[in-house]
This record gives C-alpha cells, structure tokens and sequence, in this order.
C-alpha cells in the first residue's frame, strides 16, 4: 500500500513540471511587421510594429532550427532583410524572446 501511495505522489509531484516545460516551448506572442535589423552573425530579428499611436521594437533571438518560409516556400534566414513585412511566432525565455517560426509577408521595395 505504501508503495502505491509513494508512486501516486512521485507521478503528481512531476506533472506541474512536464506541463511547464512543455508548455515553455510554445509560441506565446505574435508579431507582425517591417523587420527592422536582421543580425545573421548574432541570429537575432528586430521588427517594428504598430501599438495603439505608438511604435513598438520586438527584438527575437533566432536559433538555427527556426523554420522561416515565404510564400510557403522554404526561407534562409539571411535573405530577410530590412523592410520586409514578417510575421513572427515566439516565445519568453530567460534570456529573452526566441522566435519559433518566421513567414515573410512582402518583400522590401
């Protein structure tokens, strides 16, 4: 009986962990925009946008494995550039926003 009452709690007392990091890897925020800085080197994104009568800067840190496409079609990341209008799904994470995926909307002029 002990045992069963020992593993009910093991499994309860890890579910708010595998729930919190699964739910980390999620996109939370959504952004849509002109790119303002495309940092290749730094793997980072800024893009401006509209709040309310005021501008707004999201800065997203890139990693390697974010899937970037345009028109549906897949995207390198070093072909954005500024100007563009982008839509970028991302999340928080300590060392701040990371982006999960990136469409681009139009190209710059």
């Amino acid at each position: 009986m002990n045992q069963v009452v020992l593993a009910s709690v093991c499994i309860i007392a890890a579910f708010p962990h595998a729930a919190t990091a699964q739910q980390a890897s999620q996109p939370t925020h959504n952004v849509q925009g002109a790119v303002r800085v495309v940092d290749v080197r730094g793997r980072a994104l800024e893009v401006t946008t509209g709040v309310g009568m005021a501008l707004r800067v999201v800065r997203v840190l890139v990693p390697a494995d974010v899937r970037v496409v345009s028109a549906g079609a897949p995207l390198l990341f070093a072909r954005l550039q500024a100007g563009d209008l982008v839509r970028v799904a991302y999340g928080s994470r300590p060392g701040g926003y990371i982006a999960y995926t990136i469409e681009r909307l139009e190209r710059a002029p």
